[in-house]
């Protein structure tokens, strides 16, 4: 008689866990987004540090021409459209510090538009 009773108790709590449980993981699986505008002769934000292994998508919206981004030594680039975001999915394998530069001619400052990538363990 009593197992009727505690039989609830018991079923409600181990549903819940279960339900909230597979909730947490899909949260913690979703890849983490960085977002990087950029406009003559800019990125923001400059400088960004990654985690090995830890997939993230980078977006980047170009606020008044074309813009790129271009990491070489990572095989890394992104490009937009002017007023548009593009979205790139990345897993850096290699920890260092990595310097990107603007891959789509932007005018007379583009030499000089750079931003820092960091990837630690």
């Amino acid at each position: 008689m009593k197992f009727k009773f505690l039989a609830p108790m018991l079923i409600v709590p181990v549903l819940a866990a279960i339900f909230f449980g597979s909730q947490l993981s899909k949260a913690q699986s979703a890849p983490h987004r960085i977002e990087i505008v950029a406009k003559r002769f800019d990125f923001t934000p400059g400088d960004i540090t990654l985690k090995k292994g830890e997939p993230v998508v980078i977006a980047l919206t170009s606020k008044d021409v074309d813009h790129g981004v271009k990491f070489k030594e990572l095989n890394l680039v992104v490009k937009a459209k002017k007023g548009e975001t593009s979205e790139v999915a990345y897993t850096p394998t290699q920890t260092g510090t990595f310097v990107g530069q603007c891959s789509v001619f932007c005018g007379s400052g583009h030499g000089s538009m750079k931003m820092t990538l960091h990837v630690t363990e």
